[in-house]
């Protein structure tokens, strides 16, 4: 059962990202009756951009990424939705828009281009926004090589001291390796007990702990001791997991730890005991899914309950009739493509920070999770809101559920399958509605 609701939970939360990309299809053939094919790779360049703002700015203010305040992930946030959103705009207005009376194909063909560029531009070597600490190396001066005499070393007797830049921490375009990029949401296991508290001190030998408190461990449970102690004036702490079995510890009993600590470590020290529960909820998905459920919520507000949105549903009942009852077709357009672009950029900001390992801007990995959540737009029924987010949680379902119980190599197989399924059974999604054409 535990792993059943493990699974539940990250089918939410991954399902919520899968619904905001989603939604940015889905807006954009809702309004032109075209497929954005260079959406999904407006979510990369949304996650690149997550982990280069978010490094220039940790490196500027000299900061951890465990440290950073709350205000510094909304600046973030804020600088990956500006760029997706200027992007979007820029290749609605100076690709599509020139094309909009042409044939469907050209249009396709005009999307698959711009993905192609976006991803080999993506990954090109890109000039450097901030540096590591600066390399110094000192080497006897008939020893240094040209390019060392090229960068004017420092020259005191016999030795030469070499300064280098540091390593480049991000670039722009962003480069052709991957990075893992700063996590600076917080996160913790928001479910998690805490059994005992007290002063601990090291046994008799390296690994061992003493606690002053009789314990009780359950079995199939993780636990770990949060040691808190100061040292040289500064307040450090440390997690310890338990290497011992099972059953009831008096208080003085030497327990052993992980990894291994000298006794003198935990003199003064005070801990904390913590048991893990057997389905763990995290901060960091609570976010995601509120988060992303909050934009879900503002997209549908806005497509329903305002002007602006009255005209996007006119303009994507028909464009001509539109413009005649006074729509001004074209920033309506260019509104609908920014707003598809910000989602993606939001829900890029989410994934990174959940799966901060980035691979490079054109690698496969990125194309096969776009595919799914255009997946997921086609099985909800592309065009239509409601549709996208159910899509995204049923393509994350099956797509985990499946993972799990059946085999994880065929993970994308159910995801396609599905859609299989979906379009033989319902051509235009689980709920969109037949188009039909008076002749």
């Amino acid at each position: 059962m535990a792993d059943f609701f493990q699974t539940l939970i990250a089918t939410i939360a991954v399902g919520s990202l899968y619904a905001l990309v989603a939604l940015g299809y889905t807006l954009v053939y809702g309004i032109l009756k075209f497929i954005n094919f260079a959406h999904s790779d407006i979510f990369v360049l949304g996650a690149w951009t997550t982990f280069a703002s978010a490094t220039v700015l940790l490196t500027l203010l000299g900061i951890e990424p465990e440290l950073a305040p709350w205000w510094l992930g909304l600046c973030v946030l804020l600088l990956a939705i500006l760029i997706c959103g200027l992007t979007g705009f820029l290749i609605e207005r100076l690709a599509y828009r020139p094309l909009r009376k042409a044939p469907r194909l050209n249009v396709l063909i005009t999307a698959i281009g711009v993905s192609l560029l976006l991803q080999n531009v993506g990954q090109l070597p890109g000039i450097a926004l901030v540096r590591g600490p600066e390399r110094v190396s000192t080497k006897p001066v008939d020893q240094l090589t040209d390019r060392e005499k090229a960068r004017n070393p420092e020259i005191v007797g016999d030795s030469a001291t070499i300064r280098e830049p540091g390593e480049p921490l991000a670039t722009l375009p962003f480069g052709p390796s991957p990075k893992r990029a700063p996590t600076i949401l917080p996160d913790a296991v928001l479910n998690e007990t805490v059994v005992a508290s007290g002063s601990a001190s090291g046994g008799s030998r390296r690994g061992v702990v003493v606690l002053d408190r009789a314990i009780v461990l359950q079995p199939d449970r993780g636990y770990r001791l949060e040691i808190e102690r100061t040292a040289d004036g500064e307040t450090r702490r440390e997690s310890l997991n338990l290497a011992v079995e099972p059953g009831a510890y008096d208080a003085g009993t030497e327990l052993a730890t992980q990894p291994r600590r000298n006794p003198a470590d935990f003199a003064g020290s005070r801990y904390t005991l913590v048991r893990d529960p057997l389905v763990p909820i995290r901060l960091l998905d609570v976010l995601i899914v509120v988060s992303s459920l909050s934009l879900m919520a503002a997209l549908q507000i806005l497509v329903f309950r305002t002007k602006l949105g009255s005209a996007m549903r006119a303009v994507s009942f028909n464009v001509d009739t539109a413009s005649l009852m006074g729509v001004n077709v074209n920033f309506v357009i260019s509104f609908t493509f920014v707003l598809g672009t910000a989602l993606a950029a939001a829900a890029a900001f989410l994934f990174a920070m959940k799966y901060p390992s980035l691979q490079q801007p054109a690698s496969g990995v990125w194309v096969l999770l776009g595919l799914k959540a255009f997946v997921a737009a086609v099985v909800g029924g592309i065009g239509n809101i409601r549709g996208a987010v159910l899509g995204g949680f049923l393509i994350a379902g099956i797509e985990f559920f499946g993972a799990r119980y059946i085999s994880t190599e065929l993970r994308d197989v159910y995801v396609f399958g599905l859609l299989i399924l979906v379009l033989l059974v319902r051509p235009n999604g689980l709920l969109g509605s037949p188009v039909r054409e008076k002749v």
